[in-house]
């Protein structure tokens, strides 16, 4: 099972109402004390790389200060980039909240009782999200119904690949060292689904809500109950 996670495994609204404007309201001060720390000068490596390669004409200048870093993250913010040196930065400041108790991750009900009956009967789950892979442990280390990252075999976040490529699907089934034919990816958004079925992925369209107005063939699953 390759599970995406807004929309699918936690709702939207964790997201975009408390995970985004947690990272927005810390970013400056977090940058500014752990600048000089190991996993932020390589979230910050990250990051400038990200800014190497803008195309955006009215991108913050950067340079190497706490200013000019936490300027170009909240920008890229400002428009939900799926940028990796942002996603980095963001999974420092959320595993910071995590550790102090301030986040506390939301999961759909179906979800942890689905992981635990999967596992059980030998069937390996992993994570696939364009949050990072530390954002991804830390919210299934935190959730409301526990730690449930024992039941996790792996994580992919947009170091494999962006999600609405086929080639991103065929890396994670070289990485787990099986045919893309007996990985079942579940998802919220249609695009991912597209890219999957073409690298040869099982997949299933999650709608917690109003369904799109095309499927493009994929099976609709309203929850896990029955998978």
């Amino acid at each position: 099972m390759l599970l995406d996670i807004e929309g699918t495994t936690t709702p939207i609204d964790f997201v975009y109402d408390t995970l985004f404007p947690f990272a927005r309201k810390k970013l400056k001060t977090f940058v500014e004390n752990h600048f000089a720390s190991d996993a932020v000068t390589s979230a910050l490596e990250l990051l400038k790389t990200d800014h190497r390669s803008e195309t955006e004409t009215d991108a913050p200048e950067w340079s190497d200060t706490p200013e000019a870093a936490s300027r170009y993250a909240l920008w890229l913010m400002d428009l939900d980039r799926k940028a990796t040196g942002l996603k980095a930065l963001q999974g420092l400041i959320w595993k910071e909240g995590y550790n102090t108790g301030e986040l506390k991750a939301t999961l759909y009900k179906d979800v942890a009782p689905a992981i635990l009956r999967w596992t059980e009967a030998g069937i390996q789950v992993c994570i696939y999200s364009s949050g990072s892979v530390l954002a991804q442990k830390l919210l299934f280390a935190h959730t409301v119904m526990g730690d449930l990252t024992p039941l996790l075999s792996g994580y992919f976040d947009t170091t494999t690949g962006p999600k609405r490529e086929a080639n991103s699907y065929l890396k994670i089934s070289e990485t787990l060292g099986t045919n893309p034919s007996e990985i079942f990816f579940l998802s919220d958004m249609v695009a991912e689904l597209d890219a999957a079925k073409i690298a040869g992925l099982p997949t299933g369209l999650v709608v917690r809500g109003i369904p799109p107005e095309n499927l493009n063939g994929h099976l609709v699953y309203r929850d896990f109950q029955n998978l």
